[in-house]
């Protein structure tokens, strides 16, 4: 019989929440966490309550303004932006250096915070704290070449990013932003990770950053946040139906823009018979839930390899760990192994069930669907977050299932005859970010592999959004603006030669890198 799990010894939410409390008391209070606009921390907004995926016990709301206030943070950000954009690169560079000093020093408790406000296992919290203090640190050391030539923008950079990658995307653009000289704000995600950036911007302030972080819904914001003139650059990270509007409202106003969209990113099989590295990589694309923008949840494959690709995909799938994020059997043991625990809230969970449960009525076919019997929960714990994996075979074309991205731990496959009907079902979403086309054959690969629509192909390998020099980008419907990594982060928020066109997906070109 399993043991009865408890939880990690000091890893509650009322333990991280005192040690909030107790390393930046300027931006939390015992029962609120505060915005940050004019170069101080304010106690406006309204609160809204949120509860933690982990187990549906509360955490910390977003203390949501109204359009007018921030458009007087906006307007602030831009007298902070025309004293920053002034200071020599060194002191910059010295103020983002100490502000990831400080951020390595707690990353512990910033890692915490993403467990209960977001529910990544820890591995992946870690990894999401470490990959943004690494990144950036890639800026502090080799930013000279990258900014020759340039300077930063008129205005603020406005970014508006999603709840998943708090850290490793949005205070990694922050802090690159501020390095190229430019004053930048932020808005929290409405689904959860206020604490955790709260905490990331406090250490930035304390070192002289010009951030901004203010909470609100995006609609009634967007007219601060995109619209007004004092905006320098708008970078999102999203949705393609909020996503299409900040698109329409930026190109209106011709301001610079970095819109990463969603896609459906599919792993092409065709002519394929390495079948135990295929396995070996099935448990991977699994982490944080396939709650990520280059998650591959859908699957291609010829049909005659389908008995083979079923062989080595379905004793993977069974092996994925699922669970509480923080439940261990002794107080004092390891973090648990886990590949992903709750989707982003129990509205996100349902949706997906109601999803998968529609396309199997209409004719969707089961392969694996698992069980919560073998997840790791604390007895009596809230569940109504987690899904456990599923995988669809045909999944009919009028279910959301067929050509939008889940954005939970649901795989779906297509059974294909011809290359044709293969890259027509690769290109399914008009565009995404990755891709990996399976094949024996190298020369197939080259000749297949411009015809998917996507940034980055692998050839048999996973591709992700990529670290310090790796540039990224999406096609189709799936980016909007200037694609960025490498050079083309700075050069996408600062300015260069008079008539400079950026490598980018824009309404009157496409450039690639």
């Amino acid at each position: 019989m399993a043991p009865t799990l408890t939880l990690k010894s000091g890893t509650s939410w009322p333990d991280a929440w005192r040690r909030c409390l107790a390393v930046a008391p300027e931006a939390f209070r015992d029962d609120r966490v505060l915005n940050l606009w004019n170069g101080a921390w304010q106690e406006d907004g309204r609160v809204l309550p949120a509860v933690s995926p982990v187990d549906g016990s509360p955490v910390a709301g977003p203390p949501r303004l109204d359009g007018t206030t921030a458009h007087r943070a906006v307007c602030a950000a831009l007298d902070q932006h025309r004293a920053w954009r002034h200071l020599p690169l060194e002191e910059r560079r010295a103020r983002v250096a100490a502000t990831l000093d400080a951020l390595t020093e707690h990353r512990t408790l910033l890692a915490l915070l993403l467990v209960w406000e977001i529910g990544k296992p820890w591995r992946l919290a870690q990894a999401d704290v470490d990959r943004a203090i690494d990144g950036v640190r890639w800026y502090v050391d080799g930013v000279e070449p990258m900014l020759a030539g340039r300077s930063p923008l008129d205005g603020p950079v406005s970014n508006i990013a999603s709840w998943n990658y708090p850290m490793s995307v949005l205070v990694h653009a922050l802090l690159v932003q501020s390095l190229a000289g430019n004053a930048v704000i932020a808005k929290t995600p409405t689904d959860g990770g206020v604490a955790c950036l709260t905490l990331a911007c406090a250490l930035a302030a304390r070192e002289g950053v010009p951030v901004t972080l203010v909470s609100g819904s995006g609609g009634e914001l967007s007219q601060a946040l995109v619209r007004a003139p004092e905006i320098g650059c708008v970078s999102f990270v999203g949705g393609r139906d909020t996503g299409a509007a900040v698109a329409t409202a930026v190109a209106d106003l011709g301001k610079p823009h970095v819109l990463e969209q969603e896609g459906l990113n599919t792993w092409g099989l065709w002519n394929y018979s390495d079948w135990d590295t295929f396995t070996a990589v099935i448990p991977t694309l699994f982490d944080y839930g396939k709650q990520r923008c280059t998650a591959y949840p859908r699957f291609v494959v010829q049909r005659h390899l389908f008995d083979a690709f079923l062989a080595a995909y379905l004793p993977a799938v069974r092996t994925l760990r699922v669970g509480h994020p923080l439940a261990v059997a002794q107080p004092d043991d390891p973090y648990p192994e886990l590949d992903f625990g709750p989707v982003i809230n129990a509205a996100k969970a349902k949706e997906l069930q109601d999803q998968v449960a529609e396309a199997i009525d209409r004719g969707a076919v089961p392969l694996h669907r698992a069980t919560p019997d073998d997840a790791r929960f604390l007895p009596g714990q809230d569940t109504s977050a987690y899904v456990q994996p599923v995988t669809l075979l045909n999944p009919p074309s009028s279910s959301p299932l067929h050509h939008a991205e889940p954005f939970g731990p649901v795989d779906t496959i297509v059974l294909v005859d011809t290359e044709a009907e293969l890259l027509a079902a690769m290109n399914a979403s008009n565009g995404a970010l990755v891709a990996t086309l399976s094949t024996d054959d190298r020369a197939t690969y080259e000749r297949l592999a411009p015809h998917i629509r996507a940034f980055k192909v692998g050839h048999g390998t996973p591709r992700s959004r990529g670290d310090r020099d790796e540039l990224f980008g999406g096609l189709g419907a799936s980016w909007r603006g200037a694609f960025v990594g490498g050079d083309l982060l700075v050069r996408a928020v600062t300015r260069g030669p008079q008539g400079e066109r950026l490598p980018g997906n824009f309404p009157e070109y496409q450039l690639l890198p």
